[in-house]
């Protein structure tokens, strides 16, 4: 009898053992989903009140069933109906403007005036030459005639007309506004471009969507060697903030949809009392392989401050690149458990946030100050902070269990310690790398909407127009005013003097900020 007692309460010891260690498994796996739901669909104030529903992050689908007695479709299409589907698939003349577009018409005579340069004499018109491009002001569109008259010398039968106006883009009927406009509506205000086709079309104008994806394309390998010249400057820093983000890519094996990765280098030293022009560049991979670090900073020398994604490890094996790590990852990962516990006060996750906080409260008071005056702050109150939190982190993770949400929270931040504390020593270094990852929102916030890239070209072609919309923004410039003062430009100008374009280089001749680009850009730099 004692022996089977014995043996049921080993059972029952050994059972409640594993009931705890899987309730701690839930628990962990609970928190990972909420965070990779965040990561992929962000915050949401909808409750999910179903438990089966919140594993699986949505709603449960309901099975379609068809209506009673309606028609199955037929795959049978009869050739009238395919004719007609072929007529409306053909492309529409791009050449035939809609003739109830005003017209403004540029009449661009020789140099020389009226008089011939060979004789001297009076010259008369015999004919000219009329070419009609489609440009766009915000709201309306208009037609811009090109007339360059032919003058012909009576004397001397001598024939003379002005050479042809540059196209940003050659043989392209559209002008810098509409590409400006194009560029603009997709990779800054976040419209795909079948989006862009409908809003012509209420206006009367058919444009087909492969064509703006060709005029993009294009416009992108235009504005490259400006994107490049940014990219050389944001690696000639002392600091780089870097980070990445995902984004589906189609073009891939068996046309189905893969995912790529867009990489953001920032030099942005205005916390630390810099006057330098702050400045981000992008650049697409089409995986998330160390490999791409290490090529885009090949010719970095200085403190890179970013995540603990091991694909950066190999910058720092020598010594050139020195590691700075980011407390808000850090704290996040605090935070996905303080959420998951319905933020409940006195937590460990909530004790764990409120010494954190008192961190980012000294940063916030020594913004814009200059390097020795952020180092000597830190080191005489950050300082004491970290090793008071450090021996709490130690204290706390002897009292949870190993494989808990938050014996891992604790875990990253220990591993990382001596990147995480590396700013209080260093008054270049931020406390966080929120700097890149403010440059990731608009890229966040357009896979919301056009969902997806062509193809890995046009990828490419998304880093260079969010590298150059980015800068703007950062220095306070208008986007689409910027954007058509190079590309009015870019096309004549020498590759060689390329750094004059550069949008603090411009931004005297451009018209000023409106008051909220200005404070946007002010709350960028906070």
């Amino acid at each position: 009898m004692l022996v089977a007692n014995a043996a049921l309460s080993g059972e029952v010891q050994r059972s409640q053992e594993a009931l705890k260690i899987a309730l701690l498994t839930v628990e962990k796996l609970k928190v990972e989903v909420a965070y990779l739901r965040r990561m992929k669909y962000g915050r949401s104030s909808e409750q999910l009140e179903h438990a089966q529903l919140e594993l699986v992050g949505g709603q449960l689908a309901q099975p379609a069933v068809p209506a009673e007695g309606a028609d199955h479709p037929s795959n049978v299409t009869s050739i009238e109906q395919a004719r007609k589907k072929r007529q409306k698939r053909q492309r529409t003349g791009v050449r035939d403007l809609p003739d109830h577009l005003p017209r403004r018409t540029v009449v661009h005579t020789p140099q020389s005036g009226c008089n011939c340069e060979a004789c001297g004499r009076g010259l008369r018109e015999i004919g000219q030459d009329v070419s009609e491009i489609l440009d766009y002001e915000p709201g309306t569109f208009h037609v811009v005639r090109h007339v360059r008259p032919k003058l012909a010398c009576a004397a001397c039968s001598t024939i003379m007309q002005a050479p042809a106006p540059s196209r940003p883009i050659d043989r392209c009927m559209a002008g810098t506004g509409l590409l400006t406009h194009v560029l603009v509506s997709k990779y800054c205000d976040h419209t795909p471009l079948y989006r862009l086709c409908q809003i012509y079309s209420r206006e009367g104008v058919e444009l087909q969507r492969s064509t703006l994806a060709d005029w993009v394309a294009q416009a992108a390998r235009l504005l490259s060697p400006l994107a490049e010249a940014i990219g050389r400057y944001v690696v000639a820093a002392d600091k780089v903030h870097g980070d990445d983000t995902p984004i589906r890519v189609l073009g891939g094996a068996g046309a189905k949809a893969r995912t790529g990765r867009l990489w953001v280098y920032v030099r942005d030293d205005r916390p630390s009392g810099d006057t330098a022009p702050p400045a981000v560049w992008f650049q697409y991979s089409v995986n998330r392989k160390g490999e791409h670090p290490v090529r885009h900073l090949r010719h970095f020398k200085g403190i890179l401050q970013a995540d603990a994604f091991a694909g950066y490890h190999p910058l720092y094996e020598d010594g050139r690149v020195v590691e700075a790590a980011c407390w808000s990852h850090a704290r996040r990962k605090v935070w996905d458990i303080h959420e998951r516990q319905h933020k409940l006060a006195g937590t460990l996750a909530h004790q764990a946030l409120q010494r954190i906080g008192k961190v980012f409260g000294v940063e916030a008071d020594i913004r814009g100050k200059t390097p020795d005056e952020r180092m000597r702050v830190r080191q005489e109150h950050t300082g004491p902070m970290l090793d008071e939190l450090r021996e709490w982190f130690n204290t706390t993770l002897a009292q949870v269990s190993a494989k808990s949400p938050m014996a891992l929270a604790i875990g990253y931040s220990l591993s990382n310690w001596t990147a995480l504390t590396r700013f209080v020593d260093d008054g270049r270094i931020e406390a966080h790398n929120n700097a890149a990852e403010r440059a990731l929102r608009g890229v966040a916030i357009g896979r919301k909407n056009y969902l997806h890239l062509g193809s890995d070209a046009g990828g490419s072609s998304a880093a260079v127009i969010y590298t150059l919309i980015g800068c703007a923004k950062l220095n306070g410039i208008d986007p689409q005013a910027y954007l058509r003062h190079v590309l009015e430009r870019i096309a004549d100008h020498p590759s060689n003097r390329i750094d004059e374009l550069l949008p603090w280089a411009v931004a005297s001749e451009l018209v000023k900020a409106t008051p909220t680009t200005s404070a946007t850009a002010d709350k960028l730099a906070a």
